[in-house]
C-alpha cells in the first residue's frame, strides 16, 4: 500500500466523528479461498496515487466472489494504521457486479445491525426457524461441559485436549462477537471440521456465518446442545481481540460472562486459563490478567478452573497465580502428559499473538488441559 493518506473528517455539531478510509482498486489475482472467504491481490489506484498492491479479503456471502479484473471498493481503515486485521484490506463491494438480491430469503435476524453491511440471517431461535419449537422450550444444558477461553487461538488446542482423551466427542464451537464478526475470517475452523475435531459452529450476538445463528450466547449454547447434539461446547470470541491495556477494557471479559451463561443453563462451566511464558508484557506473563479479571471478577457462577501441571519454576508460578481464583471457583490440576503430541498433530498451525507452539508452548498446553478436563466430565 502507499504511504498512509489523510482521511477526510467532517464536523457534526462541533465534534469530529470516527472515519473510514476508502480505496478503489482492481483484482489482479485470486490467492486462496476457504468457505465463505476469498483472499485477493489487489492493485489499488485512486485519487491519482501510484498503483500499489495489497492483500484484500472478500466475504463471498456478503459481496459475491471477485474475479481477476473486477473493480472493488476497499475499506483500508485498520490496515492503514497497522491494526490486527490479518494485514487485509476489506472488500466492501463489487460496484460493477453486485451479488444478486436476497431480500426474499428466510430469516429476520439482522447481524452487524445498523451498519452499511448489515445482513439478514435465519436465526435458530426465531419463529421462522425449524428449530424454534425446540429452542422455545429449551432451558437446560443437562450438565454439558462448556469450556470458555479468552482468545480464538485457544480453540484448536482445547479440541486437541478433548480429542486426545475422548476421540469422537462431538464438539460445537459457540462464537462470541468480541473479535471478528464473520465466522469466515477463521481459516482454522473449516480445517478443524474437515479433520473431524469440530462438529459445527454457532455464531451469536452480532457475529454471523456459523452453521446456526442465534441472538445470544444462551440460545447459542442451547442450540449447540439440543439442535446440534453437542457433547461439549467451546466458547471463545472470533479471531482477533480488542484490548486497551486497562483492567476492564478488553473484549475477553466475555469469557467470564460465558461461564455465567453455562451455569445459568445447567451446564458444567470450565475456565481455560490464558497462560504465556513468552509474552513481553508483564500483565500477560504466567496467568494473564485477562483470565484473573474475567474469571475472578466477572464470572459470578462457580466453575472448574483447569490448572495445567506445567514443569519447573514457571509451572509453580502459574499454579500460584491461579490460586487467586480458588476463593470463587474449584481449581482442578490437570496433568499435561501426551498433550504436546496432540498439539503437534493438529491439522492447523497454532499461533497466538504471532507466537507458535514452539515459541509459547505453555499457552497451548494450558488450553489443551482445559479440553482434557472437559473430556473427563463426560
Amino acid at each position: 500500500m502507499p504511504a498512509r493518506r489523510p482521511r477526510a473528517r467532517f464536523r457534526l455539531n462541533g465534534t469530529v466523528p470516527d472515519v473510514i478510509t476508502w480505496r478503489s482498486g482492481k483484482v489482479r489475482s485470486v490467492l486462496r479461498s476457504w468457505p465463505g472467504a476469498v483472499e485477493l491481490e489487489v492493485a489499488a489506484a485512486d485519487g491519482g496515487a501510484p498503483p500499489a498492491e495489497c492483500r484484500a479479503l472478500a466475504y463471498t456471502d456478503l459481496v459475491g466472489r471477485p474475479e481477476p479484473g473486477d473493480r472493488v471498493l476497499l475499506n483500508t481503515t485498520a490496515l492503514d494504521i497497522g491494526l490486527g486485521t490479518g494485514g487485509y484490506a476489506m472488500v466492501v463491494a463489487l460496484p460493477d457486479r453486485p451479488p444478486s438480491a436476497g431480500a426474499d430469503g428466510p430469516g429476520h435476524l439482522v447481524k452487524a445491525r445498523y451498519t452499511p453491511l448489515q445482513t439478514t440471517v435465519l436465526g435458530a431461535d426465531e419463529q421462522d426457524s425449524p428449530h424454534h419449537r425446540v429452542l422455545r422450550d429449551a432451558d437446560d444444558l443437562g450438565g454439558m461441559p462448556v469450556v470458555a477461553a479468552d482468545l480464538h487461538s485457544a480453540l484448536p488446542a482445547v479440541l486437541a485436549g478433548i480429542g486426545r482423551d475422548r476421540p469422537g466427542t462431538r464438539v460445537v464451537y459457540v462464537m462470541l462477537d468480541g473479535g471478528a464478526l464473520p465466522a469466515a475470517f477463521s481459516r482454522s475452523v473449516p480445517e478443524l471440521r474437515a479433520a473431524g475435531l469440530l462438529a459445527s459452529t454457532v455464531t451469536t450476538g452480532q457475529s454471523f456465518g456459523g452453521d446456526l445463528e442465534t441472538v445470544t450466547v444462551h440460545t447459542g449454547l442451547l442450540a449447540a446442545r439440543h439442535v446440534l447434539g453437542a457433547d461439549v461446547a467451546v466458547v471463545t470470541q472470533g479471531p482477533g481481540n480488542l484490548g486497551t491495556g486497562t483492567r476492564w477494557g478488553f473484549s475477553g471479559v466475555a469469557a467470564g460472562e460465558a461461564l455465567n451463561a453455562a451455569a445459568a443453563l445447567g451446564g458444567r462451566p470450565v475456565a481455560c486459563l490464558r497462560v504465556s511464558e513468552a509474552d513481553p508484557r508483564a500483565r500477560h506473563r504466567g496467568v494473564s490478567h485477562h483470565s484473573l479479571t474475567a474469571y475472578g471478577r466477572v464470572a459470578l457462577a462457580r466453575a472448574d478452573v483447569a490448572v495445567p501441571l506445567l514443569e519447573g519454576v514457571f509451572g509453580a508460578e502459574v499454579r500460584a497465580q491461579a490460586s487467586a481464583l480458588g476463593a470463587r471457583h474449584r481449581l482442578v490440576e490437570v496433568a499435561v502428559d501426551g498433550l504436546d503430541a496432540a498439539l503437534a498433530g493438529l491439522p492447523v498451525r497454532l499461533s497466538t499473538m504471532g507466537r507458535s507452539l514452539r515459541e509459547d508452548r505453555a499457552c497451548f498446553v494450558a488450553a489443551a488441559a482445559a479440553g482434557r478436563h472437559a473430556a473427563a466430565l463426560l
